[in-house]
């Protein structure tokens, strides 16, 4: 079943944007009368047949309606530093959206290499990701953020800063995070976090975390981020 991202839908009669009835009618070759799955981003996934397979503006008619579609009962956001090459920036944007995500803050540190995002091209990626994997909430992607208005703007009970200082005091992620919590949890650059903003972190209440034994780089810490908070929540 293709699923096409109809954020918009407002009534039970919907017209495909050009873009989305070209795919639908062209590549995907549907017919009047085919069956369609809609999602607006918000939750909300609907069954729809075409009443019109126009290549431009296709229009269909909604026959199922379901709300709060697979909503979960805990809330993740990690907020992660852009690496410099973009499309491993796009990978974990992709898999963070599949294991389920809702909010990613690119961040603005020290030690980025990356200082600029193209924010529309990724919303596309976790548009994407989020139709490819059949959920119908999107996760919200923030603005490039720097690292320290980040700290003085977010107030979470459970919040984590992931670093690779082993000299630091540092508890895995899995054995503190508990399920149906709202979770916040920061991802450096490359370079990693500088000691001043692990401080500073610190002092603003984030627990200084592991991932692992292994090294990772920046958009693997992220997905493996995503991916215990996710376990934890579905043991």
């Amino acid at each position: 079943m293709n699923i096409f991202y109809t954020p918009d839908i407002s009534s039970h009669n919907y017209t495909l944007t050009e873009t989305e009835s070209k795919h639908c009618i062209r590549v995907l070759r549907h017919k009047q009368g085919d069956l369609l799955i809609l999602v607006d981003g918000a939750g909300n996934w609907y069954e729809a047949q075409i009443i019109d397979p126009n290549p431009k503006h296709c229009q269909v008619q909604v026959i199922k309606e379901i709300r709060e579609y697979q909503k979960r009962d805990f809330y993740l956001h990690i907020a992660i530093a852009p690496t410099k090459n973009n499309d491993r920036f796009e990978w974990f944007l992709e898999k963070a959206t599949e294991f389920g995500i809702d909010e990613i803050t690119p961040l603005l540190c020290e030690h980025s290499e990356r200082k600029q995002i193209k924010h529309e091209r990724l919303e596309k990626v976790i548009v994407s990701a989020m139709k490819q994997s059949l959920k119908a909430y999107l996760p919200r992607l923030n603005n490039l953020t720097n690292f320290d208005t980040f700290l003085n703007e977010n107030e979470y009970i459970s919040k984590y800063i992931a670093h690779c200082d082993e000299n630091a005091p540092r508890e895995h992620l899995f054995n503190l995070v508990k399920p149906v919590e709202k979770v916040l949890v920061l991802i450096g650059p490359e370079g990693d976090f500088s000691p001043s903003e692990i401080e500073k972190a610190a002092q603003k209440g984030f627990r200084q975390i592991t991932l692992g034994s292994s090294r990772l780089r920046t958009e693997t810490a992220g997905v493996a981020a995503t991916q215990i908070v996710n376990l934890v929540n579905e043991k």
